[in-house]
């Protein structure tokens, strides 16, 4: 951002009662925060990516869940129902996807009967989970968020830079959620996919399922219903069609067939799951918006195997997979 940029914000700041992030470290307590083409970039990240909170931050776009904001989303409660994001059961998917290892649960007899312990051995990646910051780098070069590093994740030095309890210890994950439903809109509307293929979901597309829900997806600083710090959620209906197919006689054996499809990295892999499209509208949308965390119903939240490389990696924004929506 040139210098008369920064001047002119500034003149509009004092004018409209704002106060505009230009300089990193940010202020998470800003109310206008720059588009991906004007974000400031620091030098010793890799290319794209938006580092802005400072070099001895944790947490990401987290910061920005701030008392103020928490409150605000408090404020908007109406009726008192509950919409359960539940996580699933620790065993399903039974065989999960990408070749990961499968839950198993053993009863440990302590005392002939009278005292029990459970032990439990699971890849957290296998079903619900948050993806932290350490579990996939900036591929081309092998730097996690904040330049951590693999010798920080594993072996002698092994540190707890960037571990995901620090997400904890600055009080969790508190603020307004938005849900697109996409998997609702496109039934509607009579597109039929298969959240067990590639199926890319465009921009426009979750424009529309906005707009069919009366939710203007475009960030507030655009005229839009987003806010700064709101939670994304975006339904493509995997876990509804994975209950689906098991209830299918021979369901079972073609859900593993499936999870076992050969897993490479690249374009050539053979594992497929819907999510959202890797497009440049689509990142401005992802940055713009400001979301302090996306999630997904899907093994993925972008659409796999991916067709451009990283893409939320380079938000340090949040990301959770594979929650089941019901209404309790």
């Amino acid at each position: 951002m040139s210098d008369a940029q920064a001047r002119l914000n500034q003149v509009k700041d004092i004018l409209t009662f704002n106060k505009t992030a230009t300089t990193i470290p940010f202020d998470p307590n800003c109310t206008k925060f720059p588009s991906r083409k004007d974000v400031p970039r620091r030098a010793d990240a890799p290319p794209g990516a938006a580092w802005v909170w400072g070099e001895n931050d944790q947490i990401g776009r987290l910061n920005l869940l701030t008392p103020a904001r928490v409150k605000a989303a408090a404020a908007e409660i109406k009726t008192g129902e509950k919409i359960s994001l539940k996580s699933l059961p620790l065993n399903v998917p039974e065989v999960p996807a990408f070749h990961r290892e499968t839950f198993t649960h053993e009863i440990k007899d302590l005392a002939e009967g009278k005292a029990f312990d459970d032990i439990y051995s699971l890849n957290t990646q296998s079903g619900t989970q948050w993806d932290g910051f350490r579990h996939v780098s900036h591929l081309a070069t092998g730097t996690f968020y904040n330049n951590t590093h693999a010798a920080d994740i594993l072996g002698p030095a092994a540190n707890l830079k960037n571990s995901i309890h620090h997400w904890s210890s600055a009080g969790g994950l508190v603020g307004r959620g938005i849900l697109l439903d996409y998997r609702a809109y496109a039934s509607k509307k009579g597109l039929q996919y298969s959240s067990f293929t590639d199926h890319r979901i465009p921009y426009e597309e979750l424009h529309l399922c906005g707009k069919e829900q009366g939710i203007d997806i475009r960030p507030q600083a655009q005229g839009g219903d987003v806010r700064v710090g709101d939670i994304l959620f975006v339904r493509t209906g995997f876990v509804e069609e994975y209950y689906d197919l098991h209830r299918k006689d021979g369901g079972k054996e073609e859900w593993e067939k499936l999870a076992l499809r050969p897993h490479v990295i690249g374009p050539q892999d053979e594992q497929r799951w819907a999510g959202v499209a890797q497009e440049e509208k689509m990142l401005d949308w992802l940055h713009d918006c400001w979301f302090a965390a996306v999630a997904g119903d899907s093994p993925s939240f972008e659409a796999w195997p991916s067709n451009r490389g990283e893409l939320a990696c380079l938000l340090a924004c949040l990301l959770v997979f594979l929650f089941e929506r019901s209404v309790c």
